[in-house]
């Protein structure tokens, strides 16, 4: 592998790491592989702690393709807790309202969903890294402080209901770039006269990157090992 000349790696981002937490550990391999102190890295769109699945790394020249990979299509799978509210959509907080549930049946969920294919406006989570006023709104929504965010008009692909265990259900979701599924789920609890909240997310596709085909960090240091001991026989 040629880091420097540029590479695209694929992870599957563990559970309760954060995309930064995985770029740091795979630029920490990387610079004590090749023995330099600064190291140019960065991935495609951001995973949420609480998520798992396809992060798209990028190094040395290849940081350019950032962009472009980050327009890709992206494939989610995704179960929602019908009933229940939490201030971040997720279980990052605890939950705050509690709705009903007991009219909700599969038919309705089936017809429900439809509702959001095509062009759709979407409200971000305030619990997102999305830019307010020069700071990030999660930084806001962590002192308690209200703030407005815009709807932004993105595409929703493919939704489909892969299990329907209520008051729990598990849907597969294709879309552009800037959606949040957390902000998905809450729409979704919404239209069903309701409240929903994700208990699970994993990004499964991004373009024709596929969670089967991505390393794991454990895998990624392995390799490294390997090639540092190699490059030490050599010497």
């Amino acid at each position: 592998m040629n880091f420097v000349d540029g590479e695209i790696l694929c992870f599957d981002k563990p559970l309760t790491w954060t995309s930064f937490d995985l770029v740091n550990k795979v630029r920490y391999l990387i610079k004590r592989q090749l023995n330099v102190k600064k190291f140019k890295i960065g991935h495609a769109g951001t995973l949420d702690p609480l998520a798992t699945g396809v992060l798209i790394v990028c190094t040395g020249k290849a940081t350019k393709r950032i962009e472009e990979m980050q327009y890709k299509t992206k494939e989610y799978v995704a179960t929602l807790k019908l009933g229940a509210t939490t201030p971040s959509f997720d279980l990052e907080k605890e939950i705050d309202a509690t709705y009903p549930t007991e009219h909700i049946t599969r038919e309705m969920v089936e017809e429900t969903l439809p509702r959001f294919l095509g062009e759709i406006w979407q409200v971000p989570p305030t619990f997102s890294a999305v830019k307010v006023n020069g700071k990030r709104a999660y930084d806001y929504a962590r002192k308690g402080a209200e703030v407005e965010l815009k709807p932004k008009l993105l595409v929703i692909d493919e939704i489909e209901l892969l299990d329907c265990s209520l008051p729990e259900i598990t849907i597969r979701v294709v879309c552009s770039k800037g959606t949040y599924i957390r902000a998905l789920a809450r729409d979704i609890g919404l239209a069903l006269n309701s409240g929903a909240h994700l208990t699970a997310l994993r990004r499964t596709k991004v373009g024709d990157f596929r969670v089967e085909d991505c390393l794991s960090i454990e895998q990624f240091q392995t390799m490294m090992n390997e090639l540092e001991q190699k490059n030490s026989d050599i010497a």
